[in-house]
């Protein structure tokens, strides 16, 4: 069982998990060295390579760890959402988003968490004043910084790491949400959740982290995942401009 933590509350980790046997153990370890009162939730689309097994042994032994087991590979927005219902079903007060290849260091947990003490929403920001990327290579530096450019401009999303997703919800704020309209996975999903929280005008802070490239294990980025996020962050900038003109059609002529 979580322990309450000081201005936010009972804290969930979710760990979105689809073939990380090699990385799911030391993650959920460091996860509990970091931050030892928080639960962790291995949300595992049905691992081929035995994850869920894994996470299932921790959990055997850890009264903090938890394994929602899915039926297969449905993508990272599904699995994030799914961790979302679990936690708002269980009454925690706030969740927390985590790769599970070590690119989000646990370590920066408590930063995270002592910020949402003030904050409905905490990005963990590649791109602010502080933060570091360890080896990553020139060309996914550019499609990260041209990217959040793009959300920002498209969407006028206050935020330097848009599709960062290191990040804390409180579940109040997920509420306020309207979470039920989400429909993208990916780069995508991070983006979407940042224009509603936006939109649903709840407080959003970004802190500093070092961001590393998984060192084992393969990465789910894919050209196709980049697609859609540059479709739908084009999308929802039409149609949130379209909206504003809307509105101010309507402010003069009554």
């Amino acid at each position: 069982m979580s322990v309450p933590i000081d201005g936010v509350g009972r804290v969930l980790v979710v760990i979105p998990t689809y073939n990380e046997a090699d990385n799911v153990t030391d993650i959920v370890r460091r996860v509990r060295a970091a931050a030892p009162g928080v639960d962790i939730l291995v949300a595992d689309d049905n691992s081929p390579d035995g994850t869920g097994a894994l996470a299932e042994a921790m959990a055997a032994t850890d009264g903090h760890v938890h394994v929602l087991h899915r039926p297969g590979k449905a993508g990272l927005g599904a699995a994030y959402l799914a961790g979302f219902a679990w936690a708002r079903g269980r009454g925690y007060d706030a969740v927390v988003e985590m790769d599970a290849d070590g690119s989000h260091a646990p370590e920066d947990l408590p930063t995270l968490l002592a910020a949402a003490r003030d904050a409905d929403v905490v990005i963990g920001s590649r791109w602010t004043g502080g933060a570091k990327v360890v080896n990553w290579p020139v060309r996914r530096l550019l499609l990260s910084r041209c990217g959040n450019l793009y959300a920002r401009l498209a969407l006028g999303v206050p935020v330097t790491d848009a599709t960062g997703g290191y990040r804390v919800y409180r579940t109040a704020a997920l509420r306020a949400m309207a979470l039920e309209s989400v429909c993208s996975q990916g780069y995508a999903f991070q983006v979407e959740l940042s224009r509603l929280a936006h939109r649903a005008g709840v407080r959003i802070v970004e802190v500093p982290i070092t961001f590393a490239e998984r060192e084992r294990g393969a990465s789910k980025m894919s050209p196709l995942i980049v697609a859609e996020a540059l479709w739908r962050i084009t999308t929802w900038g039409l149609r949130d401009r379209g909206v504003r003109r809307g509105r101010a059609g309507h402010d003069r002529w009554p």
